[in-house]
């Protein structure tokens, strides 16, 4: 009877699947074998492409006279390294009791690459071939996966989106590093005192680079602009309150030039004259407006946004980040780390009590467990399906990254900063079950001689979700609530038309702020949205398109751009600038190929690869754009010197 053949990606996920198909037959050298099962596994990348050398020995040396370099066949060879694995699994997929292999690599475009490398290197054309496509490494969702297994050649689209993303990183990365280091090489290491230099250009790395450098250059090149507003002090009875003057249509200094935006001067004097005109003039209110806002529970998380939130609450990079979360989803804690969507899919959202009732049975957190408590006390809705946080139109590969209710066996032995984050997902992920935070907001407009002063007062009456997010942040937030309160009540009290005292008139200097720099975090987030910083939360979701890199990458370019010295990353505060030799790099890729500092560009490059993926465009369409990009840089670039 043939028997059957299973490859992940790793050797720890192996041993999860031997588990579940109970395996547990005789452990030989790099594989596990049963009577109906053989299981194996790669160890990350076993092949990778040949560097130009291998097409011909000459290439070895960089001259311009061998650029561009466009193989016509790529080449691949086996990674020395790991070469035993990669014997061991071409033995394995080559036996001939072998009938059906179930690819089990991670579920994503680059876990696609690495199986099928591997299957192009030996040359497998005639055995069945499933994909087992998983969420989560429970044993209910490795059983789903393996059951539901679609053929190989369902992912085809994938696989050729897989291959065009490494030709193109290959293709640029070589020739344009090749090509600017023959060209511009010497000078540049004469000017930063090195004997030698090769100029690393990279399709989303030189990108990055470029967006720390502009920032960098912002940063330094700004001058600060001092302004003046002024703040009033008015009084109800006994109850003083102030209120900041703001042009507006009806003032006597609408677009004057002596206003430095609608609610400063450009100068003391000027400010100074504009309250000796209110002297002795009437405070009227003329406008009071009360309200009430809801605020829902954020999105969840996917990884950009969990690598931005551990960036901020526990200075550690990305690259950590990805490393903790996978080890949670390879302890069957959480779902598949290597997300873009940060919603549920509605076949997920219909079963989510699932997840719910195993973090109420076996998380033993006192907090966590007050949170569960009160939503089965309150009897909170757990029905997300017409909810923001259910989006089958927003789900790619896979769906936002939550706790499973499972894996509580292996919490106790876990690092405590992989607790903190874990508890950190799981907050997110109770929080949008609770209902939404309340507030109450009076604003108010006093006029005088024509001139209007603005306040407002706000206060959270219910938490809501609020409740699960307390932080140091939080804590401030209260504390600002506090005064906050204070100031409503004095609103609330005030009537429309009735005349308030005037304490007084003052000159508060404000000045203009630079941006701030990025940080491991927030260059993820940059990435994520195409080069834009955006900070509002629910502003970032709805813009969302293609990015810079993918989920699965981004880490990794920071780290590299740090690795060849071309950034610094302060390891307390996780804050990024660039070196000497990175603003050098940036100076020629802007001088020479600028297009390659656009994030429009390499985004637009990454969304060609996703309409491979949806098989929306051809691959050789795909492809013969990328030659025709890479034949007239360097035509232009030769010819220019």
């Amino acid at each position: 009877m043939p028997k059957n053949l299973l490859i992940t990606e790793k050797p720890s996920v192996a041993m999860e699947f031997a588990k579940v198909l109970k395996c547990d037959g005789n452990k030989k050298n790099g594989y596990i074998e049963s009577e109906n099962w053989v299981i194996t596994w790669c160890v990350g990348h076993l092949v990778t492409m040949s560097y130009p050398e291998k097409y011909d020995e000459n290439l070895k040396i960089w001259r311009l006279d061998s650029l561009p370099f466009i193989p016509k066949v790529y080449k691949y060879e086996v990674i020395q390294s790991v070469e035993k694995q990669f014997n061991i699994v071409k033995s394995l997929l080559l036996r001939e009791d072998v009938g059906c292999i179930y690819v089990a690599t991670d579920s994503g475009r680059e876990g696609e690459y690495i199986y099928r490398l591997v299957e192009n290197q030996i040359g497998i054309n005639e055995k069945q071939r499933k994909r087992v496509w998983i969420d989560s490494q429970t044993e209910e969702e490795i059983k789903r996966g393996i059951e539901q297994a679609k053929d190989l050649s369902e992912y085809d689209s994938l696989c050729d989106s897989a291959y065009l993303r490494a030709k193109e990183d290959y293709l640029i990365g070589i020739n344009f590093s090749r090509l600017l280091s023959i060209i511009y090489g010497k000078r540049m290491a004469k000017e930063i005192g090195e004997e030698k230099i090769s100029i690393s250009v990279g399709r989303v790395m030189t990108c990055v680079l470029g967006m720390i450098v502009q920032r960098e250059r912002e940063i330094r090149n700004f001058i600060k602009t001092p302004y003046y507003k002024i703040i009033g002090t008015f009084k109800k009875e006994k109850s003083p309150f102030t209120a900041e003057w703001k042009v507006t249509e009806k003032s006597n200094l609408l677009e004057s030039p002596k206003l430095y935006n609608e609610s400063g001067f450009k100068n003391e004097k000027e400010a100074k004259n504009f309250i000796n005109s209110l002297k002795d003039k009437k405070a009227i209110i003329t406008e009071i407006k009360k309200s009430k806002t809801k605020e829902n529970a954020p999105l969840l998380f996917n990884l950009a946004e969990i690598q931005n939130e551990a960036t901020k609450r526990f200075k550690i990079k990305p690259d950590e980040t990805l490393e903790i979360i996978q080890n949670l989803y390879e302890k069957k804690l959480v779902t598949y780390p290597r997300t873009d969507a940060r919603v549920l899919s509605t076949a997920v959202a219909k079963v989510i009590n699932k997840n719910l009732n195993g973090l109420a049975k076996g998380f033993k957190d006192e907090e966590i467990q007050t949170y569960i408590k009160k939503m089965i006390d309150e009897k909170y809705s757990t029905n997300l399906v017409k909810t923001k946080y259910v989006n089958d139109s927003k789900i790619t590969d896979h769906y936002a990254i939550i706790p499973t209710g499972q894996g509580f066996e292996n919490y106790d032995s876990l690092p405590d900063l992989q607790k903190q984050m874990y508890k950190v997902i799981v907050k997110r992920f109770l929080s949008i079950f609770y209902p939404p935070a309340e507030y109450n907001k009076v604003s108010v407009i006093i006029e005088v001689d024509n001139e209007q002063f603005l306040t407002s007062g706000k206060v959270c009456e219910k938490q809501g979700y609020m409740e699960i997010n307390k932080n140091e942040k939080e804590v401030d937030k209260k504390q600002e609530n506090g005064n906050i309160l204070n100031n409503l009540e004095i609103l609330k009290n005030l009537k429309k038309g009735e005349e308030i005292e005037v304490l007084n008139y003052e000159i508060k200097t404000s000045e203009t702020t630079p941006p701030n720099r990025y940080n491991s975090g927030s260059i993820i987030l940059a990435m994520e949205n195409a080069g834009k910083l955006i900070e509002e939360e629910e502003l970032r979701e709805q813009i969302k398109g293609a990015g810079i890199g993918t989920s699965a990458t981004r880490a990794e370019i920071i780290k590299k751009l740090e690795r060849i010295s071309y950034i610094n990353i302060n390891n307390k505060t996780q804050i990024i600038t660039p070196t000497k030799k990175g603003e050098k790099i940036y100076d020629i890729v802007f001088l020479s190929m600028p297009d390659m500092l656009n994030p429009k560009l390499t985004a637009s490059w990454e969304k060609g690869l996703e309409m491979v993926s949806k098989k929306e465009i051809e691959p050789n369409e795909f492809m013969s754009k990328l030659e025709k990009y890479i034949n007239n840089k360097i035509d232009k670039l030769v010819v220019k010197r």
